[in-house]
């Protein structure tokens, strides 16, 4: 297995990890010292400030994990993909773009940077089906939002 391809299974352990909720286990993945920076200027160095954090937003997020990519020396992996969910108000959302940027000391995650269409596409404040975009909504075959 190449350095780059060790450094993708270990981002997506983390980001598995962390969508089913096993903190502690996904902690593992962290360097010591390790910061999560997010849109608006938000920097987490736990994933139980993350967790409390993203409680304020929404019920239940996840990601679809649609691209790995990265420096072969496994130093960074970049990867992409897609947001669902369920806001605040109980509304299920999909389809959301995202892009993670992670860099790896000593095979371990020491920093993350998240970039997202969370704001723009308003799926957080709508209150109802009829008002989320259709390109937002949960398809056919699409994994399940769980609350």
């Amino acid at each position: 297995m190449s350095s780059l391809e060790e450094s993708v299974a270990v981002v997506e352990d983390f980001l598995a990890l962390v969508g089913i909720g096993r903190l502690r286990e996904a902690a593992a993945y962290l360097a010591p010292g390790a910061r999560m920076m997010f849109p608006g200027d938000v920097v987490h160095t736990d994933l139980e400030s993350l967790r409390a954090d993203g409680l304020r937003r929404y019920r239940f997020v996840d990601k679809h994990r649609d691209t790995y990519d990265g420096a072969e020396d496994g130093t960074h992996v970049l990867s992409t993909g897609r947001l669902f969910g369920v806001n605040l108000h109980g509304v299920a959302f999909d389809n959301v773009r995202y892009a993670d940027h992670f860099r790896l000391t000593d095979g371990l995650i020491s920093e993350q940077r998240v970039w997202n269409d969370l704001a723009v596409t308003g799926v957080l404040r709508v209150r109802s089906t009829h008002e989320l975009d259709p390109r937002r909504r949960p398809g056919e075959g699409a994994k399940e939002a769980r609350p």
